[in-house]
């Protein structure tokens, strides 16, 4: 049995002691090159930069170049970051304590228009009354029924830098083509409007839409009560670990 096996199995019995209810889930600017015939020939030229009597430049044409990327550099991503994306999904509760892994793996499947019905994933699943066991049985019913899926683990108790890139860029990629990203989590988590979202033994859920060039996301959360809400990527990496998510 491996480590996201062991650690998932204990979805249940955490949803158990709670209940199975939720405490509360470029354009970049261009510098137009001035034009030959404004620059006489006896004079020098602006782009070329002072020169001393050996030819030299006094370097200011390779500082300006540096100037103009640094600002184009810094135009790219402050419009990367007002990029936003959703898919369109059916969003549908789980009716058990259980039933978690089928309800978001349903959710990720209808925006690929397939309506299966949580009992038909959990069988497809291997889903019993101790939950499914880790994010690779998602992945690879996802896969047997639209294809494209991996699985990505965070085996730390938290995620590193690194790996909150890494899932930022996995829900970009994966949303840009209308998948949404399954996720196993576990612990607690606060969301954007301050409320905290708890299951101490493990949980699915769906990440169906991002804004801020992926900086916040927007998750489907089969057990809440609300159904859906805005967290920031880095705090779900956070959630995600010691378990794994579906892209």
């Amino acid at each position: 049995m491996n480590w996201m096996l062991r650690k998932s199995m204990l979805s249940v019995a955490g949803l158990l002691l709670t209940g199975g209810a939720v405490a509360g889930p470029a354009v970049a600017a261009h510098a137009t090159p001035p034009k030959a015939d404004r620059f006489p020939s006896s004079s020098p030229r602006a782009d070329q930069g002072d020169r001393d009597h050996r030819g030299r430049s006094d370097g200011r044409d390779d500082r300006d170049r540096r100037d103009d990327r640094d600002r184009r550099d810094d135009r790219d991503r402050r419009d990367d970051r007002r990029r936003e994306r959703a898919v369109g999904i059916e969003y549908q509760a789980q009716p058990n304590f259980y039933y978690c892994g089928p309800a978001a793996t349903r959710i990720a499947l209808s925006a690929a228009g397939k309506h299966l019905s949580q009992d038909d994933l959990a069988r497809k699943l291997g889903t019993t009354e101790a939950g499914t066991n880790s994010a690779e049985d998602v992945t690879r019913v996802l896969n047997e029924l639209t294809g494209g899926y991996r699985t990505t683990e965070i085996r730390e108790s938290a995620a590193s830098r690194e790996q909150v890139e890494r899932l930022r860029a996995d829900v970009v990629d994966a949303l840009e083509a209308g998948d949404p990203v399954v996720a196993n989590i576990k612990g607690s988590a606060v969301d954007v409007d301050g409320r905290t979202h708890s299951y101490p033994g493990g949980h699915y859920l769906t990440v169906v839409a991002y804004r801020d060039g992926g900086d916040v996301v927007r998750i489907a959360d089969p057990a809440d009560p609300v159904g859906e809400y805005w967290m920031t990527t880095e705090r779900l990496a956070h959630w995600i670990a010691e378990r794994g998510y579906s892209s």
